[in-house]
């Protein structure tokens, strides 16, 4: 989020109008306040298993901050068909694996016992079904001899911080194609 958040200066098409969270305590919220972001939090706990409650919440915080474009960042919350479709394609995540490979969660542990020879993220629209939507992005890295899945996580966020940023400019400037960082 900080990544995404300081790259949206300048000449860049897009600035950010709210960085929403389901976790109060969640660091990236401070960090916005530092930057001037205005912030939100619909805390998903004491919604229990009422997930269209929460997501009505979440919602009617982000139709209050009218944005064009919802990058998800850290945001480890499945939704809803009926709330993506809200914001159809408009809507992005980032996932540290090379989609459509280990969708879902412990992706670096999967690639390591795999095998793989190579790792890395993706920038895909979001869509009904977990890191399915199209692809607009993936940067990768040489799986070492001796990485191990945090070593592997390490790397790969480093990646995220210059993949994302560079998706979000070529998004909100109108542009889809895939983008692959060496």
């Amino acid at each position: 989020m900080v990544a995404l958040a300081r790259s949206m200066r300048g000449h860049h098409p897009a600035r950010p109008c709210l960085v929403l969270s389901n976790t109060p305590d969640a660091g990236g919220l401070d960090h916005a306040q530092d930057l001037g972001i205005p912030t939100a939090c619909v805390d998903h706990r004491p919604f229990g298993r009422d997930r269209a409650a929460f997501e009505t919440a979440l919602l009617r915080a982000l139709r209050a901050a009218r944005p064009d474009l919802i990058a998800l960042a850290g945001f480890m919350r499945i939704l809803t068909a009926e709330f993506v479709h809200n914001f159809e394609g408009r809507i992005f995540n980032i996932h540290p694996s090379l989609l459509p490979k280990y969708p879902g969660l412990d992706t670096h542990a999967r690639a390591l016992a795999a095998g793989d020879r190579y790792a890395g993220c993706t920038v895909h629209e979001v869509t009904p079904i977990l890191d399915n939507g199209p692809i607009l992005g993936q940067a990768m890295v040489r799986i070492g001899p001796h990485d191990t899945a945090e070593t592997l996580a390490a790397r790969v966020l480093r990646l995220e911080h210059r993949l994302y940023p560079a998706v979000l400019r070529r998004v909100a400037q109108g542009d889809r194609s895939m983008l692959r960082l060496p």
